[in-house]
């Protein structure tokens, strides 16, 4: 029986869902008041907000790589895919380190969840009051424009071409 229009929606919205970088903008809303003495920045200020953005920029990227499989006694393991396959290497035999190397698929899905991290970070009123305090009239324009112009280019392009990575938290369904 072929998957009916109900069940096409509900797996593309998981994979949007597995690829989205909700957790990390969290961390950055959470973080971003604190850290930029709310858009008020000293120095020090501008240094913390900028490794701020480093790290969740990096996690963005570096999640969409990540991978679990089952060893042969059903235990799940996570790794990092890498143009070699996973890392660190299997514990279970029966793993095919083939189907754990990154693809062109992954490049593009971790530079599209960094453009969605991206938009947030632009235009977050504290990293605009931080780095940029003249834009705070562009920022509003911006915030009517970009999130839902990135957000259908970003869910298209999750939903079309899903991941078939199970990042950490993400069930296996390899055996």
């Amino acid at each position: 029986m072929a998957p009916s229009l109900k069940d096409k929606a509900l797996n593309g919205l998981g994979s949007l869902i597995k690829l989205l970088p909700t957790g990390t903008v969290f961390l950055f809303q959470f973080l971003s008041p604190v850290l930029s003495n709310s858009g008020q920045c000293h120095v020090i200020n501008k240094y913390l907000m900028g490794a701020l953005l480093v790290i969740c920029g990096l996690n963005c990227s570096v999640a969409t790589f990540t991978d679990s499989y089952k060893d042969d006694e059903g235990n799940t393991h996570y790794g990092i895919a890498t143009f070699n396959g996973l890392w660190p290497p299997p514990n279970s035999k029966g793993v095919d380190l083939s189907k754990y190397k990154i693809r062109i698929g992954d490049l593009v899905h971790a530079i599209l969840a960094l453009v969605v991290f991206g938009v947030v970070a632009v235009l977050d009123p504290n990293t605009v009051g931080c780095y940029a305090p003249s834009w705070e009239t562009t920022r509003k324009t911006l915030l009517m424009v970009l999130p839902p112009v990135v957000g259908a280019i970003c869910s298209v392009v999750f939903a079309v071409f899903p991941s078939t990575r199970h990042g950490i938290g993400y069930p296996s369904d390899s055996s």
